[in-house]
């Protein structure tokens, strides 16, 4: 039983190291080992989400990330996670609920401010976009500059009131 443990706990430990060194391929290798053994635990699928994700193949995180929050509904990272997929499957208005729903679990997190400006730029809501956009701005300045290189706000790019909010003030 113990040798048991010990074992999963390494192929935890290895599925996380692989995935921080970008090696994804080996990350979802141990964490299949895991699986198999029966080990996987609330962590160990939200690892493998994030994994397929890392590996683009983003229905398939979908599947993994939703079963990692029904163990723990209100984590934060498999919420941006989710929505981070349901973006690139054209999931939109499931990639806005997953954040909306990340912000009541963290409402000060300015990334997910961030985010959910940009789902709502391309929702073509430019009220909602701006919104988010200002108060990710005010919990932390230094997301401005991304605003440049991120093309979730190109709907928005010329419009006024976008540019009187992003426009940097020397």
């Amino acid at each position: 039983m113990k040798q048991s443990r010990d074992r999963s706990r390494r192929l935890a430990l290895e599925a996380e190291g692989y995935l921080e060194l970008g090696m994804h391929e080996h990350a979802l290798g141990s964490l299949m080992q895991l699986e198999e053994s029966g080990a996987l635990d609330a962590h160990s699928i939200y690892l493998k989400g994030e994994t397929l994700r890392s590996l683009q193949r983003y229905e398939e995180a979908i599947g993994e990330l939703r079963r990692a929050s029904r163990f723990i509904p209100d984590d934060i990272h498999i919420l941006l996670a989710l929505g981070w997929c349901y973006k690139r499957t054209g999931q939109l208005q499931r990639a806005i609920d997953s954040l909306e729903d990340a912000l009541i679990v963290e409402p000060g997190e300015a990334l997910v401010h961030y985010n959910l400006a940009c789902y709502w730029s391309l929702a073509e809501n430019k009220t909602r976009a701006l919104s988010f956009l200002a108060t990710a701005l005010e919990i932390d300045s230094s997301y401005r500059d991304l605003i440049d290189a991120e093309s979730d706000f190109d709907p928005l790019r010329s419009d006024p009131d976008f540019l009187a909010l992003t426009s940097v003030i020397v």
